[in-house]
């Protein structure tokens, strides 16, 4: 369902309601590689060649982050990075966590192989 990840305006006045089971199931179909864990929160972990690419990674990931004012939890180690999203306000997924996902999906430099 791109029209969730199409909205990027995320503040806490236009979050809306979290996402039903239906809808985070077609935005599953455009988000290759991230999980849904426990029906509340998605998931996803990308490769590198190295430490320094994953923390350039994560760097822009949270300049995404900011940009959007939704904030995803990082994980990060020597060759991977990880990212956990999930609207903290409703405990649940809303369409700022597929917007957000969309975004970090765009990032370049991880390994894709």
């Amino acid at each position: 369902m791109m029209v969730l990840a199409d909205q990027v305006n995320s503040s806490p006045e236009d979050i809306g309601a979290n996402l039903t089971p239906d809808e985070i199931k077609d935005s599953l179909g455009s988000l290759p590689g991230w999980d849904l864990v426990d029906g509340h929160h998605l998931h996803k972990a990308w490769t590198f060649q190295d430490f320094s690419s994953a923390l350039d990674w994560v760097g822009h990931a949270g300049a995404i982050c900011e940009k959007q004012g939704h904030h995803a939890d990082f994980k990060l180690g020597w060759g991977y990075a990880e990212a956990i999203t999930y609207t903290h306000q409703s405990e649940g997924l809303t369409r700022a966590d597929i917007t957000l996902a969309t975004e970090l999906d765009s990032i370049e430099g991880a390994d894709m192989s």
